[in-house]
């Protein structure tokens, strides 16, 4: 299964869907960050300046958000509905910017080629759109590398796209405002984990001291926050992802769990855990992969994925399998694919090691993310939403059986 099968209510990663993502939030809160706007797609030779008689309805307006990682190049366009975003277009793409990048500290030319190729059709989707007002964000491969520099330049030399390295936090807040609206109502609190392709992040958010009802502010509720500097891609290079016995399984677990000791509230998290059982909240290839082969589909399908909830033995049961499977197996695997065959194993480590750390019952997988949580925060700022609305969940979840 590649990435264009996850891609916010696209069934296809060129497709034109009309879904109405709900975002149950409104008011005139700020997002997690203020974002840049960009006129990205307006052509200064089409003005059609207002006629005195003209009564139609102004055309709502357009956002985008442009999300390269160290693995994948995503991109969703919407417009805000009354309580939520209907997706336009989107795309989606593993490039493997990252690829290398742990071993080497540098983007290869390789690399940089397939990305600015994927990142041209991005451009021609958001030239579709006259005055789009876009957020580009790039994250760990262009955070760490060392000719990150040199590979953005020639991004907007080339492409035109002027790229925003996010800091961490920014990409964990961002995660979170994306993911909100899975987390239930009168839940005391959520652990939200992104394992990416260089790095995941987790955020422990505490809702006893009350819940923001403006979904683009439920970032201050994190209460810690961890970036891990290992993700899919980094794990592969370092411990293959190809033939994975249980023993170089376990060592991925145990070089993951050493980074997991520097979390800020550790010990207050877990304490939490035994008194006010709080959902773990899944974001990434990994656990949709996971949902997808627990569910035992033919095919991936987002609107059986995304919001799904499994249980603690759930996962055990499925990791097994998966453990067992032969790079081949894992290959022709309809949720899985050839793109994704050696790096989902290295994923479920990382996932592995935040269970063992903070064991819990029940999660639930979130096909849905850093797009999400950029298209709200800038709807947010831009108070598009005009009249508050209670916070809550309107995608019901489900315990899978």
């Amino acid at each position: 299964m590649t990435d264009s099968d996850r891609s916010v209510a696209l069934s296809q990663a060129d497709g034109v869907p009309a879904e109405t993502v709900p975002a149950t939030f409104g008011g005139h809160g700020q997002g997690a960050r203020k974002s840049r706007g960009s006129g990205i797609g307006r052509d200064p030779r089409r003005t059609h300046p207002p006629r005195p008689q003209d009564t139609r309805k102004k055309r709502a307006p357009v956002y985008a958000a442009l999300d390269l990682g160290t693995n994948n190049c995503r991109l969703l366009i919407a417009h805000p509905t009354e309580n939520g975003f209907r997706v336009l277009d989107g795309f989606s793409r593993i490039v493997r910017l990252g690829e290398g990048l742990s071993q080497t500290g540098r983007l290869s030319e390789a690399a940089m080629d397939r990305t600015i190729e994927a990142l041209k059709l991005c451009r021609g989707k958001l030239a579709q759109y006259e005055g789009v007002r876009a957020r580009i964000i790039a994250t760990e491969a262009c955070r760490s590398a060392d000719n990150s520099q040199t590979f953005l330049s020639r991004v907007k030399r080339e492409v035109g796209l002027d790229f925003e390295v996010v800091d961490r936090k920014t990409e964990a807040e961002l995660a979170v405002t994306g993911c909100a609206d899975l987390i239930e109502f009168d839940a005391p609190g959520a652990l939200l984990f992104d394992i990416g392709g260089g790095s995941s992040e987790l955020a422990w958010l505490d809702f006893r001291g009350g819940r923001p009802k403006n979904q683009g502010k439920t970032a201050s509720s994190i209460r810690s926050w961890q970036s891990l500097p290992v993700g899919v891609v980094s794990i592969a290079e370092k411990f293959g992802g190809v033939d994975v016995t249980p023993e170089i399984f376990e060592a991925m677990v145990a070089h993951v769990s050493h980074q997991l000791r520097q979390f800020r509230g550790r010990e207050k998290l877990r304490a939490m855990l035994a008194s006010h059982p709080i959902p773990f909240l899944g974001t990434s290839g990994t656990v949709t992969t996971l949902a997808g082969l627990h569910l035992g589909l033919d095919r991936y399908e987002r609107s059986k994925v995304d919001g799904l909830w499994m249980r603690s033995e759930d996962v055990d049961a499925t990791m097994r399998v998966l453990l067992a499977m032969s790079y081949e197996r894992r290959m022709a695997n309809p949720c899985i694919g050839r793109e994704r065959a050696d790096l989902v194993i290295p994923g479920c480590a990382i996932f592995e090691a935040i269970r063992r750390e903070w064991p819990c019952q029940r999660i639930r997988v979130a096909d849905r993310g850093l797009r999400e949580g950029i298209l709200i925060s800038m709807m947010s700022e831009d108070r598009v939403w005009k009249r508050g609305r209670p916070f809550r969940s309107q995608r019901g979840g489900r315990i899978a059986k």
